[in-house]
């Protein structure tokens, strides 16, 4: 009796689990869609210069985001099948989805480990050259998208070390405008929380992913209940 209590916790256990992976498969989707189609990334990437250091970023973050999410739903359908079917080459397939995720996460995190800066110097250098052609040329497309920028992140312009804005750019942040955070920090807040998001469901993927790696997880399906 206590081993067939042993086999139905287990079971449940692995129904769970894989209820929490595809709610986080599902999480891991609209944080890439949102990072590729919200508006306050689409207004950074899809600036008009002849280079944008953030929209390889932008599509990167996008396709990895959809892989991953792809791989924990699929590996979350696939193991429970497995389970309720006690079916073990689908419970095997779902072990290699997790496996995959497993790996491209490990990157990810190394990644950000060792390029902590590097989305937020991106937007940031891009914003700084919106800022400073279209400040340069009041006349030009930029200005227009400097203030669709400013707009969106409801912040207007950028201090110099002294705290003081350009001449021009306090013709820009005048009225309500004037009472905005700079840009610059605004930016930085927005990337900051972003970031946060991202760090959490990636921690927590790793979380949820490593149980399913040793191979004492898969021997206690494969019993046979005749």
């Amino acid at each position: 009796m206590g081993h067939w209590n042993r086999i139905k916790i287990v079971k449940c256990q692995i129904l769970i689990t894989n209820f929490f992976v595809l709610l986080l498969g599902l999480s891991m989707a609209t944080m890439a869609v949102v990072t590729h189609f919200g508006d306050h990334f689409t207004v950074i990437g899809r600036a008009s210069l002849e280079r944008n250091p953030y929209e390889t970023l932008r599509y990167w973050a996008f396709y990895v985001g959809i892989g991953l999410a792809g791989l924990l739903s699929l590996g979350a359908a696939l193991s429970t099948i497995a389970t309720v079917r006690e079916a073990h080459g689908l419970m095997a397939s779902g072990f290699l989805c997790f496996a995959l995720s497993f790996c491209i996460l490990v990157q990810v995190a190394f990644w950000r480990f060792h390029n902590p800066t590097q989305v937020e110097d991106a937007v940031l250098d891009t914003y700084d050259v919106v800022y400073d052609q279209a400040m340069k040329s009041p006349s030009s497309s930029l200005w227009q998208e400097l203030a669709v920028i400013q707009d969106t992140f409801l912040c207007c312009g950028k201090k110099s070390p002294f705290g003081l804005l350009s001449s021009t750019g306090a013709i820009m942040c005048q009225g309500q405008e004037a009472m905005r955070e700079d840009c610059l920090q605004s930016i930085g807040n927005f990337l900051w929380t972003h970031y946060s998001i991202a760090s959490t469901l990636t921690c927590t993927s790793l979380a949820l992913t490593i149980p399913w790696l040793p191979a004492p997880g898969t021997q206690s399906l494969q019993i046979d209940p005749g």
